[in-house]
């Protein structure tokens, strides 16, 4: 006889993995992906929660709380000073609920809400390190260095992970 695993287990597994994997990536190819002048920065986690947004009753999850809390953790980690990604992560979740529900499940949806979600991360963690002064203020340095290649890159994660993690859910969605 087969054990039921929940959703929820999934979901928690998945994000510790891609809590993970977003650093090891980081770690790794960090020759690659943070070459001067370019800053590619992958994005795993908020995939994982974009795309269980996607797939799930994310209120049944507390996706919003799961968000804060994975946020929190993101920013103590990789960052060493707690600040945006405790609001950035919940945020992204809620906008891409709001948009969810007015669009079709489907592929290119999805890929529009997660260009969204990844444009506005990006977006708020440029905005914060120049309020406190980590970066130079130059939009345009920002947009062709930095916003852009990350776009590509998660973008790119987007488009091989999506079908593998709907199965996952479908999978045990199906058995719970």
């Amino acid at each position: 006889m087969r054990r039921r695993i929940p959703v929820a287990a999934v979901f928690a597994i998945g994000l510790f993995i891609f809590f993970f994997l977003d650093g090891s990536i980081s770690q790794v190819c960090s020759g690659l992906l943070y070459a001067a002048p370019n800053s590619l920065v992958p994005y795993l986690t908020v995939l994982w929660l974009v795309l269980t947004d996607f797939f799930t009753n994310s209120r049944k999850l507390h996706l919003l709380m799961w968000a804060a809390v994975i946020g929190f953790i993101f920013d103590m980690y990789y960052v060493g000073i707690l600040g945006v990604y405790v609001f950035v992560f919940p945020l992204v979740i809620y906008l891409g609920q709001g948009i969810y529900e007015t669009m079709p499940r489907n592929f290119l949806s999805g890929f529009l809400v997660y260009f969204i979600d990844i444009t506005l991360t990006i977006g708020l963690d440029f905005l914060a390190n120049v309020f406190i002064g980590q970066v130079e203020p130059s939009a345009t340095i920002f947009l062709v260095n930095t916003l852009a290649p990350t776009l590509a890159i998660n973008l790119l994660f987007f488009a091989v992970l999506y079908f593998p993690i709907e199965s996952l859910y479908l999978k045990y969605r199906r058995r719970g």
